[in-house]
Formats: structure tokens, sequence, C-alpha cells
């Protein structure tokens, strides 16, 4: 889990969404826009026509968290960024579902890929 500090809140949440930029994957939408901090901010929204159960949001939000502690300070041309990832209310999410799993982190690296292009060199 990151700190608070690096997670943004409802508001933020908005303004990105309305303002942002939007990167699509087959199951995720990230909007992001510029912010003036010394860091990026993330959040992910996942709503409950994704999964009936909390147990499941919390842990694929766990697991969303986790990735993101890498792109913390990394920067876009000296920019920082607010980063809202959404999951498509058509994607049925369930932790017990390995292909599930493995498609969203599969589509969280897509994301990550196209806003900071040597992802997968930094992973190692």
């Amino acid at each position: 889990m990151i700190s608070k500090k690096f997670r943004l809140k409802e508001r933020e949440v908005k303004r990105a969404l309305q303002k942002g930029k939007p990167f699509f994957a087959y199951n995720l939408v990230l909007n992001y826009c510029a912010n003036k901090l010394p860091h990026n901010r993330f959040a992910i929204v996942i709503s409950k026509k994704s999964s009936k159960k909390a147990v499941d949001r919390n842990f694929f939000r766990r697991r969303f968290y986790d990735k993101t502690q890498k792109f913390i300070g990394k920067n876009k041309e000296n920019k920082y960024y607010d980063f809202v990832f959404v999951i498509k209310t058509k994607y049925k999410i369930d932790k017990k579902n390995t292909k599930i799993i493995e498609e969203f982190n599969r589509d969280i690296d897509f994301l990550f890929k196209k806003i900071f292009n040597n992802y997968k060199k930094n992973e190692r």
C-alpha cells in the first residue's frame, strides 16, 4: 500500500476524470492530468457493478497500489501527474479467478507502459 500523500482524494479524482486525458486498455481506462506537486499521485475506481463483494474490490485495489509504488517518483519531462484508473463496468472481477487477475495486471502494465515508455526496463 502506498502512503496517503500519494493517493488522490475524491474531489481530485473528479477533477482528473473531468479534465484529464484518457488512455484505454481492454478493461481499464486511465485519465491523467498535471499536478503541481513533486510526485505522482494515483487512484483507482472500482464500482459495485464490477464486483458486489467488497473483499474482491479491496483485493484488486491493494494489487493496484502495490504496482504503483514504482511510479511515485517517476516523471515525464519533469512534470508530475494525477492518475485515475477506472475499471469498466462490463468487466467483472473475482479474486479467485487467476485469468482475471492476469488480465488486470496486463492492462495496468499496458497503461503504465504507455505513460512511462521504459517501464519494463525499470521493473527489473
